[in-house]
């Protein structure tokens, strides 16, 4: 195999392979590495469905980002076959009338609506009357603030992930798998990537690698990055036909002002052989030091907080236990914020990272985006990502 190219994609998750399906579509030669075989369940681009919304409480910024990656999706839908994007909508349930924060923003279903004015989305704001003979299934107190998208909905992240890294290699692009990154060496006119035993050389890398980026970056402008563990549940409802695709949106609720008082779920997609709902909340505060480390098993006193916290009183016909679980890991900012742009201003590592509980949705574009900041600089950057604003070293 040669193991030299242009650029070297460390990392084959929701980005990762975003980023080397790109560089291939672009003709530019890509060696794309991964320490398992990806789509794989070691890292943050798991759990068979992800929310996408289209109007974004966390910031304007990001809306380019999602109706890019609901294009790229399609367009990934119509060569491979596969259904990817399931624009079954979204609801997002806000309490004392839409205050409630989300992801370090407050008035997040506020912020919602005024993206999708802004940026002229399809949407309705509900009242809770209507939200109630709509969707039945929730049982909503009174004082909240309900926004239904009806092009929201969820995508499916390892069909998303593979068919990104087929076409790649259909088009091109290389692939190292089960092979573990140690190194990362600048030299003259390139970078040195060592995986597996084995050295590649680049003009350029794109590290994309989750919760392993920090370490490999070893860069003081990552420090403050947190890991957080996330644990998913599948529930098996009394009435399947009442959380079906059609019946059921995909949704978030925010319950109250703390930032872990919310909780996510989805309907029962079609074609995935369960009639499962799967529920998870969203652990904001307690951090995991080591990505190594990830207690991977769940323990029944997790699904019983979880069920006890957010689901009894709200969604009914989610009863315990659970069928299965599963963990994850959020790699987040302090801000929330992604992280996106030359490591300590070197024009050769491109990192991206600190997804912070809110990427899979922007990660076709933001694999997109990459690529752009390697073929066109700097002027192709969005400052808010900007991996210096946590070292003290603001974007010039």
């Amino acid at each position: 195999m040669n193991n030299t190219a242009d650029v070297i994609v460390i990392g084959l998750g929701a980005v990762g392979s975003a980023a080397l399906y790109q560089l291939a579509r672009a003709g530019i030669s890509a060696i794309g590495i991964d320490r398992w075989e990806p789509p794989h369940a070691m890292g943050s681009s798991h759990g068979e469905t992800r929310i996408t919304r289209q109007a974004i409480g966390e910031g304007e910024v990001y809306v380019p980002l999602v109706l890019r990656s609901h294009e790229i999706w399609r367009e990934l839908e119509a060569e491979t076959g596969q259904k990817l994007f399931e624009a079954c909508g979204v609801l997002i349930i806000g309490a004392e009338g839409g205050a409630a924060m989300h992801h370090s923003r407050s008035g997040f279903v506020l912020n919602t609506v005024a993206a999708a004015q802004a940026h002229r989305i399809e949407h309705e704001v509900l009242s809770v009357e209507d939200t109630r003979r709509r969707f039945p299934q929730f049982a909503l107190t009174g004082d909240e603030l309900v926004y239904f998208e009806p092009g929201g909905g969820f995508v499916y992240p390892e069909r998303c992930i593979a068919a990104q890294l087929t076409i790649a290699q259909r088009l091109g692009a290389r692939m190292v798998t089960g092979a573990q990154v140690t190194a990362i060496a600048e030299t003259t006119g390139g970078v040195a990537v060592t995986a597996g035993g084995t050295t590649y050389h680049a003009g350029r890398v794109i590290l994309a690698a989750g919760a392993w980026t920090p370490g490999l970056a070893g860069s003081p402008s990552l420090a403050p990055l947190a890991l957080r563990r996330q644990v998913l549940h599948w529930f098996a409802p009394e009435r399947p036909q009442d959380f079906a695709v059609g019946a059921f949106p995909a949704f978030i609720w925010l319950h109250g002002n703390h930032p872990e008082d919310s909780f996510y779920g989805f309907p029962i997609p079609d074609d995935l052989g369960h009639a499962l709902v799967k529920v998870a909340d969203e652990n904001q505060t307690r951090a995991t030091a080591d990505p190594e480390r990830l207690d991977r098993a769940i323990g029944p006193d997790e699904a019983a907080e979880m069920h006890r916290d957010h689901l009894a009183g709200r969604i009914p016909g989610l009863a315990l236990p659970p069928v299965r679980s599963a963990a994850c890991l959020y790699t987040c900012a302090p801000d929330a914020d992604f992280v996106i742009g030359p490591l300590d201003g070197s024009q050769r590592i491109t990192v991206v990272s600190a997804c912070s509980g809110h990427g899979f949705k922007h990660s076709a574009a933001v694999g997109e985006h990459a690529v752009r900041l390697i073929t066109e600089g700097p002027a192709a950057a969005i400052p808010a990502f900007d991996p210096r604003r946590f070292a003290g070293n603001p974007p010039a």
